[in-house]
């Protein structure tokens, strides 16, 4: 059941994580699930990163989604998170994140508006044929707030643990102050937006693929939240206002303006991105809280601001389910709580149950699909050890023979999937596992 690279074919081995992995599946009673988490946890690190140092001597570390060979900001961030807490223990480790902060910082400065970027520059690139301002750095365009989300939670999260300040160099800075007046620019309205701001459109027969309205996106009026054009699904939003994301934006701001004001010594900065901090965090409670006939008061998916308002939730994180991993709010929150159990019911257009498990899917793998990472959020956010117990089994029975997480599974037939190779989804499993075994030790030697 170990389907690890052998040692010599894999990309990065740390110390820290081996010894985990050992220490950690040891205490697993079931055998399947050991075996998950022997496999899932160093997905990221057996086979996706690439570390080297740029031209100036900084850390550099490339780290591709699995089976797409591209670095995508907000994949790189989730990859790599669950290893944040063994820096202290692996300075090679530490040094692999440093280089991931580094080469996500130089890809905001070469273009804040995309999602996915190439090792090297390439021509012709992947996607060059899109209706957009492609460059051979990027693997695609596709605007989505919750990238640069990612960006500064790397930051904020290694900084949290390692205390090390070092990757926060005034090209980081540089970085930062972009996603900042990325983030504020994408407040506008659409009366606001002449021809020169973001746009995009590919041709393609799938509508969530391009946006509408000459590829500005539907119409957004200004409220305080910050557009997404697309989601982290990389599907294009139904409305511009990507509620989720503009929590997660919330949390990182303040994170980046607490790093600027006590690390950096940057008052300015740090008062700049606290106050669009507020201001989004202000429109949030404005007009993302509506009132559903059967779940009383919950928060939208998507907003336009002119009062309509979108209710789903998708699989991909950021999503309403993962509003307390996101340290939005907490888990016991009555708002949250109201739009959790609305996100895990049929009242979600995008949950399914079926005979092989029952979960949140996503529009990007069409509905009656339900997604491991959903599962693996919803036992993250969960306060019952039998919902999490629950939601492990079901793990532990869809993995369709292949001792790895994928992107989807159809709910009357796990053997039907999509992605084999999909290292978010596996180092978060990974990741699962390790706050089970923190917080409920128990639970993991009773399985």
């Amino acid at each position: 059941m170990n389907k690890r690279p052998s040692p010599a074919q894999r990309c990065f081995t740390s110390p820290a994580i081996e010894a985990a992995i050992e220490e950690v599946g040891g205490r697993i009673s079931d055998p399947a699930i050991a075996a998950l988490f022997v496999n899932c946890l160093p997905n990221t690190l057996d086979t996706t990163v690439t570390v080297a140092s740029d031209e100036e001597g900084r850390p550099d570390t490339f780290v591709v989604t699995g089976d797409i060979d591209a670095m995508w900001l907000r994949d790189s961030t989730n990859q790599v998170w669950p290893y944040l807490r063994f820096v202290t223990a692996d300075p090679t480790l530490s040094r692999l994140i440093q280089g991931v902060i580094h080469r996500q910082a130089r890809c905001v400065l070469i273009d804040a508006y995309a999602n996915a970027f190439n090792r090297e520059p390439i021509t012709p690139g992947h996607w060059m044929s899109d209706h957009t301002e492609m460059t051979p750095d990027l693997h695609e365009r596709k605007y989505e707030l919750d990238s640069l989300c990612a960006v500064i939670r790397l930051s904020a999260g290694y900084y949290a643990v390692s205390k090390d300040a070092s990757a926060f160099d005034a090209r980081w800075s540089e970085a930062m102050r972009k996603i900042v007046a990325t983030i504020r620019h994408e407040q506008a309205g659409s009366d606001e937006v002449g021809k020169g701001d973001y746009r995009f459109q590919r041709d393609s027969p799938n509508p969530t693929e391009t946006l509408a309205c000459g590829g500005f996106g539907q119409p957004a009026n200004r409220c305080g939240l910050s557009k997404s054009p697309f989601r982290p699904s990389d599907d294009a939003a139904m409305l511009p206002f990507l509620v989720p994301a503009n929590a997660m934006a919330v949390v990182g701001l303040r994170q980046l303006a607490e790093i600027w004001s006590q690390v950096c010594n940057l008052p300015e900065d740090a008062a700049d991105a606290l106050t669009l901090a507020n201001e989004i965090d202000k429109a949030i409670k404005a007009n993302a809280i509506i009132e559903h006939p059967k779940h009383g008061q919950i928060i939208a998916y998507e907003v336009d601001g002119f009062g309509s308002h979108y209710l789903m939730d998708d699989a991909n994180v950021p999503s309403l389910l993962s509003l307390p991993y996101l340290g939005y709010c907490a888990p016991d929150d009555p708002l949250y709580q109201r739009t959790r159990a609305f996100v895990l019911s049929a009242s979600n257009p995008y949950f399914a149950a079926g005979q092989a498990a029952s979960g949140v899917g996503s529009p990007h793998t069409g509905r009656g699909t339900i997604w491991p990472m959903a599962l693996i959020m919803q036992a993250l956010t969960s306060q019952s050890e039998d919902e999490i117990r629950q939601c492990l089994n079901t793990l532990r029975d869809t993995h369709a023979g292949t001792w790895f997480m994928h992107e989807s599974i159809w709910k009357d037939d796990a053997a039907n999937y999509t992605r084999s190779w999909f290292a978010w989804a596996n180092t978060l499993f990974g990741e699962l596992i390790l706050s089970i075994d923190a917080k409920y030790p128990e639970l993991l030697a009773s399985l």
